[in-house]
């Protein structure tokens, strides 16, 4: 006990150091009580939850947010009287990812520091959840998609519902699946991940438990008596938590349309090793069968930037080989690249044209997969400048468990 509680402290003490460095990018106009209450606590007996509180932006992550999560999480892991810790979303929504719009809006202002800021300080959060000492309970009822899974999937248990839905849907919006998501996903089984991945396709809570994304699934109605009987638990013990969660566990199967259900021929397209290939399989099929997953598969791909398709398909590969901080620091590289317009502008465009405008009419540099270069994926991947510091991970004092 001895050990564990120096190890706590040691933990305690460098995130508490990494913090106030992350503080620093915050924006010079967020005051302390709007730092608080898009992160709000409620105290139960033994547990803390943390209700991700930006409703109308679908709790979408910001600088705030993962500040304040990793100050709350740093604390409560050092605190004996807390077993262990609950995260949900207010609202319609778990979480919906990033703040897009904010990220869209700071590039164009030539504020690129608050927005390495941003993923430098979400990335770390999501580092300390994956290796964090007490049980960790996510309640994914509702919207849960690109940093939404990232600050959920690396817990221990994550509860999906009949109101959840999963997506990782980057490449639409010329970026690729970050957060953490080229670990998780590329752990699917078969070639889901690449599939998830490159053409942002939804899942529901019943595909998510079914392929492992979700540890349990429970009706919405549900939802009040497992928050009832958690915040009753006194236990830092991982099975008295889990036996809670199967009490009120509902058994789901995946829709006869589910992707899930053609997993050998997703499989068989997605198993190839370029985005090419993998697009005339898809094409092949959906010629052969004029299958309604095909075509909507295909549409999709399609839709997406080239260049983020081939960043994505990459990325994925090589997060199987990788460890979580690895996959990280690796995708924090990523990031910069992808916000310094200095390859292509295609985030910024992506989002004008889905999110901002909304007119749905990327114009995609390159526009073309023929026309994307082996050194345009390459520079993605390469190393940060000299002068640029790559995202520092405290991997000594906190080993990743998976």
């Amino acid at each position: 006990m001895q050990s564990l509680k120096l190890l706590v402290t040691s933990r305690r003490r460098d995130s508490l150091i990494r913090l106030k460095r992350n503080l620093s990018s915050l924006p010079i106009n967020s005051s302390a009580d709007d730092l608080q209450n898009q992160v709000l606590v409620e105290g139960k007996a033994s547990s803390r939850v943390a209700i991700l509180n930006r409703p109308s932006s679908l709790n979408a992550l910001n600088t705030n947010i993962g500040a304040r999560l990793h100050e709350l999480y740093a604390s409560w892991e050092d605190d004996p009287n807390i077993g262990f810790v609950v995260m949900k979303g207010s609202g319609r929504a778990f979480c919906a990812g990033g703040d897009i719009v904010a990220l869209y809006h700071l590039i164009n202002e030539g504020k690129i520091e608050k927005c390495k800021g941003f993923f430098r300080t979400l990335y770390s959060f999501i580092y300390h959840l994956g290796t964090y000492l007490k049980p960790h309970v996510s309640m994914l009822n509702g919207i849960t998609m690109g940093g939404g899974a990232g600050i959920s999937i690396p817990g221990t248990f994550r509860l999906a519902t009949d109101r959840t839905v999963f997506a990782t849907p980057e490449t639409q919006i010329g970026f690729h699946p970050d957060a953490g998501a080229s670990f998780h996903l590329s752990r699917l089984p078969g070639h889901l991940g690449e599939y998830l991945g490159l053409t942002g396709a939804k899942l529901i809570g019943a595909e998510m438990v079914s392929c492992g994304l979700a540890t349990h699934y429970s009706n919405t109605d549900k939802l009040p008596l497992i928050e009832e009987e958690l915040g009753n638990l006194v236990t830092d013990d991982p099975s008295v938590i889990e036996s809670c969660l199967e009490k009120y566990s509902d058994v789901v199967y995946p829709e006869k349309t589910s992707a899930l259900h053609r997993i050998e021929v997703l499989n068989k397209c997605f198993g190839h090793d370029t985005v090419e290939e993998i697009i005339d399989a898809v094409e092949s099929e959906a010629s052969a069968t004029n299958d309604a997953w095909c075509n909507s598969t295909l549409k999709k791909l399609k839709e997406a930037s080239p260049l983020s398709l081939k960043v994505s398909l990459r990325s994925v590969r090589e997060g199987r080989f990788q460890t979580l901080d690895q996959c990280l620091v690796r995708e924090y590289r990523m990031s910069l690249q992808g916000i310094s317009k200095r390859i292509s502008n295609d985030f910024c465009e992506g989002v004008r044209a889905r999110v901002v405008h909304k007119d749905f009419a990327p114009k995609w540099e390159p526009p073309s997969l023929e026309k994307v270069s082996d050194d345009m994926v390459d520079q993605y991947f390469a190393p940060l400048s000299e002068s640029e510091p790559n995202l520092e991970l405290p991997t000594k004092q906190r080993e990743a468990f998976n």
